[in-house]
């Protein structure tokens, strides 16, 4: 437990535990699982090659997340749409998809809208995440990204997928924060340093965390 501010247990439960690195073994993703369970975090965010796996060893005592277009975005809907409709089918409990930033940058809202929407009908009850790199955009951009996930009926948005040169920052979740409309919520991720910078931004609205280093920080508070 911390002196001061949140305790880390309440810290834990908005952290969706993440391994994403390409030379991911099923060895570390079992490792990611048990940590999730143990550390009681919000989820464990793997590769979708490990979902159906994963989902049998957790057997429901951690909530199973994976990505869709990952991490470019630029898949073409109908392949995002297989993916995800296999990941449900393989166990995942959430996904979170990456936008098509060319879209952005021709300004075509209407087609990310509807990928949006159609990503969040095959998800159902599941919760889907749209990633949109803020590292890439505008503020002009990320807004208008804010209103497009409002309008498509998605649950989250999130600022970044780690691996396009820049992660959360505390100014876009404020800027999010403004921007969304009711029932979105914010998820923030890539290079989430520890634990203050965690409680900063949940205290600045975001429900998630994306990261790896805050159930390592735990692990060092344990030591």
């Amino acid at each position: 437990m911390r002196s001061q501010g949140m305790d880390v247990k309440g810290i834990l439960s908005h952290v969706d535990h993440t391994l994403l690195k390409q030379t991911a073994t099923w060895e570390d993703i079992k490792q990611i699982v048990d940590d999730g369970i143990k550390y009681e975090t919000a989820s464990v965010c793997i590769p979708p090659s490990y979902v159906g796996q994963a989902a049998e060893y957790a057997a429901g005592r951690v909530k199973i997340c994976t990505v869709i277009g990952f991490p470019n975005g630029y898949n073409t809907t109908a392949v995002k749409a297989f993916e995800t409709g296999d990941a449900i089918d393989n166990g995942a409990d959430e996904i979170d998809m990456v936008i098509n930033l060319g879209w952005v940058k021709d300004g075509k809202w209407d087609e990310l809208e509807h990928e949006i929407r159609t990503l969040k009908e095959i998800c159902g009850d599941h919760i889907l995440k749209v990633i949109v790199e803020t590292c890439m955009l505008t503020d002009e951009e990320k807004a208008k990204m804010c209103e497009i996930v409002t309008f498509a009926g998605a649950d989250f948005i999130k600022t970044s997928t780690g691996f396009g040169g820049g992660g959360a920052t505390f100014e876009d979740i404020e800027l999010f924060s403004k921007n969304i409309g009711e029932g979105v919520r914010m998820k923030a991720s890539g290079g989430i340093a520890g634990l203050d910078d965690a409680e900063k931004f949940l205290e600045l609205g975001a429900d998630r965390l994306g990261t790896s280093r805050i159930v390592k920080a735990v692990k060092e508070l344990e030591k």
